[in-house]
């Protein structure tokens, strides 16, 4: 049997609940036990809560990891993970003890029932900043746009409101 060519796959972790650096180290721990090998992280970020500055900051990551999963499985998985590190449904942009979104896979688009890559990614400092630090040679998948140009559309208060630690 042929075993499945691994892909190159760009997830984002945040937390802004608990020990958000703890939250986020056990996440990378439970992607590698799931036959997700994690080939590079970036350094921590740090940034207001989204839509609502006034809840908890958060701490945020981007990890290039390998995985021979499919896109719908490497989902499931992340949900799982979300779940077991005591992640609770609630309203949207709550905050959340662990988020882990899948913003690249394979530098493809057009899956059935997810979209991607993650459709917000391109607006988003908390994304770009540590996307930039780990591949500086990125294009977006669908709008083709380097991710220096990304970047550079932020806006200042974008710009000035990240802090890398």
């Amino acid at each position: 049997m042929l075993e499945k060519p691994a892909k190159i796959v760009y997830l984002g972790i945040g937390s802004n609940l608990g020990n958000r650096y703890n939250n986020i180290e056990k996440a990378k721990i439970c992607l590698s036990k799931k036959n997700i090998k994690i080939v590079q992280s970036s350094n921590y970020y740090e940034t207001l809560s989204w839509p609502n500055p006034n809840d908890p900051k958060f701490y945020n990551i981007v990890l290039k990891a390998k995985t021979s999963l499919k896109a719908l499985e490497l989902l499931s998985i992340c949900k799982q993970i979300e779940k077991s590190l005591g992640r609770k449904k609630t309203k949207r942009n709550a905050p959340r003890i662990c988020d882990i979104d899948i913003l690249d896979f394979d530098k493809r688009s057009n899956f059935k029932g997810i979209n991607l890559p993650h459709p917000r990614l391109h607006k988003r400092n908390f994304v770009l900043f540590p996307l930039f630090e780990i591949d500086k040679n990125w294009v977006h998948p669908v709008s083709k746009h380097h991710i220096k140009s990304l970047l550079f559309s932020l806006s200042n208060r974008d710009i000035s409101s990240i802090k890398q630690i």
